[in-house]
Parts: C-alpha cells; sequence; structure tokens
C-alpha cells in the first residue's frame, strides 16, 4: 500500500542553546531533553514521505515566545519545514492583545496555544485553576477571530466541558484538540466521551491522533485502537490528522513504531480517506496551501 503524503500536524524543535525550556529540565525527560532540528525529524520520518509540517509551541519559557517563533521562521527559511507556526501566547495574559497582534503579523503564523493542562491531582497541573474557565483567559480566546488565529487545546478531559464553552461562544475560531484530548484510563473517560461528543458536533473543532502514549504504558496499539475508531466515528475522516508529536512521544516509541501504529489503525481506510488524514486536512485546516 502506498503511503500518501504526510504533513506532521504536530511538530516540535527545540534549541537548547537559544531558548529556555523548563520542562526539559525535568529528569522525565531526559531522553528527548536534546536539541531536536529539522535534519533529526527528517531523518527519522525518511519512510513515511513526508512533505510538510506544523510547529506547535514546544513549552518555551513564557517569555521566549516571540523568540521561538522568530527562530522558527528563521529555520523554516533555511531548511523548507516547519510550513506553519502555532505559537505560543498567555491567552490570560494582561497584554493579550499586543501579544496576539505581534505574533499574527509575524511569517508562517496560524494559530495559538496555550497549554492549560488542569487537573485534580496537584501533581499534574500546568496550573492550579481551570483557565478554560477563568474570564480573563475567555477574553483572550475571543481575541483569537480578530487576528484570524486558531486555537490548538492540550487540557485534561475535566476541562473540555469549558472548552465547549468557549468554542460555542466563538464558532469562528477554528479549534484543534491535541492528543485525542487526552484519554486517559482513571482520568474521566466519561467526561472524555461527553466533551469530544460535543466538539464533534461543532464544524469548527478537528482533532490529532497524537500522544496515543500517554494513553497507555507500555505503548500499545491494541490499548488506543478503540479510541481512534471512535475519535473518527464522531469526527469523520475530515476533520481529523495523523500527528507525532515528535519528539516527545519519543519518551513512548520509535517516530516508525508511532505512526506505523496508526498506519495498522486507518489501513481499512480507502486511499482517499487516508489522504486526508496523513495529509490533507492538516493542509487545509492550517492554511499551508501545499499542493497535494
Amino acid at each position: 500500500m502506498a503511503r500518501p503524503p504526510f504533513v506532521d500536524a504536530h511538530l516540535h524543535l527545540w534549541d537548547r542553546d537559544g531558548l529556555r525550556y523548563p520542562w526539559l529540565d525535568e529528569p522525565d525527560t531526559a531522553p528527548i531533553a536534546a536539541t531536536y532540528t529539522v535534519a533529526h525529524h527528517c531523518a527519522a520520518a525518511a519512510a513515511w514521505n513526508l512533505v510538510g509540517a506544523v510547529h506547535i509551541d514546544a513549552g518555551a519559557h513564557r517569555d521566549d515566545g516571540e523568540r521561538e517563533t522568530d527562530w522558527l521562521n528563521a529555520v523554516a527559511d533555511a531548511h523548507g519545514l516547519p510550513d506553519a507556526i502555532i505559537a505560543r501566547v498567555e491567552l490570560d495574559d494582561p497584554d493579550v492583545e499586543a501579544l496576539l497582534a505581534r505574533q499574527a503579523a509575524r511569517p508562517r503564523v496560524r494559530g495559538i496555544r496555550h497549554l492549560v493542562n488542569w487537573h485534580p491531582d496537584a501533581v499534574r497541573q500546568a496550573y492550579p485553576r481551570d483557565l478554560t474557565i477563568d474570564p480573563a483567559w475567555r477574553r483572550g480566546f475571543g481575541l483569537l477571530a480578530d487576528h484570524a488565529l486558531s486555537y490548538d487545546f492540550h487540557g485534561f478531559p475535566a476541562q473540555l466541558a469549558g472548552l465547549v464553552e468557549i468554542a460555542a461562544l466563538h464558532p469562528s475560531v477554528p479549534v484543534i484538540v491535541n492528543h485525542l484530548g487526552l484519554p486517559i484510563p482513571g482520568d474521566g473517560l466519561d467526561q472524555w466521551r461527553t466533551g469530544v461528543t460535543a466538539l464533534a458536533a461543532m464544524p469548527q473543532v478537528s482533532i490529532k491522533l497524537s500522544g496515543a502514549g500517554f494513553i497507555h504504558a507500555p505503548f500499545d496499539p491494541a490499548a488506543f485502537a478503540d479510541i481512534v475508531a471512535e475519535v473518527i466515528d464522531l469526527f469523520g475522516t475530515r476533520r481529523v490528522m495523523v500527528a507525532t508529536n515528535f519528539p516527545t512521544d519519543r519518551l513512548f516509541a520509535t517516530l516508525d513504531e508511532t505512526l506505523g501504529a496508526y498506519e495498522a489503525l486507518l489501513a481499512d481506510r480507502s486511499d482517499d480517506e487516508r489522504a486526508d488524514l496523513w495529509g490533507r486536512n492538516a493542509n487545509r485546516i492550517y492554511r499551508l496551501d501545499l499542493d497535494l
């Protein structure tokens, strides 16, 4: 079976010499903490017909968000990837309007990610409160439409209800749910199912097949096969994107193992559907203008 053109809808690059990434200094991220470049990613994806990529905010220090965007644009100018940048802006920042305007004015910026993980277990919190229901954060979300920016959501199932509310209020803001919505066993699959079902009913919302290693350790495609099938049933094959989440997902499996799992789970789809899932959807949703 020929592999369709692959647009990696969720790539991270990091420059450990030029930018600060506090989370990569933690002991559990040591296996992926080294600088990761376009050359590294192209070598890892050599078998997968990689034709494009979307860079997602890589957790640089909050004060390095604009510097990260400038570095990525220089990388893209030199190497042809990434094709688009989902930049970091904290949507509850008092200066959010100016931050969004400056990021949106930079080349290749198509959207924003503000990683908002909140969990009842304080050890797993990026924030001590759920920002999806915070008035200041919601105001910042509403400003995305003014700059034609999308929003990439990374949060836990308990936060999907808040995302549903804000997405319904701003239907012109495309929302992309990262990592299957993190349907981690024990974290409220009922909440996850209710949330993704409501989101799937909104035409501006899409979702990524990525981060599956979070669902089950060790990495086991059988453990997330039903989740992948359920997500595609809900969103259809025009609003789902395959993505590597590399090098983060290297914590769970190699890139070949990661994409091989998705390939096996999507093998019964038509050639046209697989072309959408592997590349055409990301090209359309992130406005890359690639000839696919």
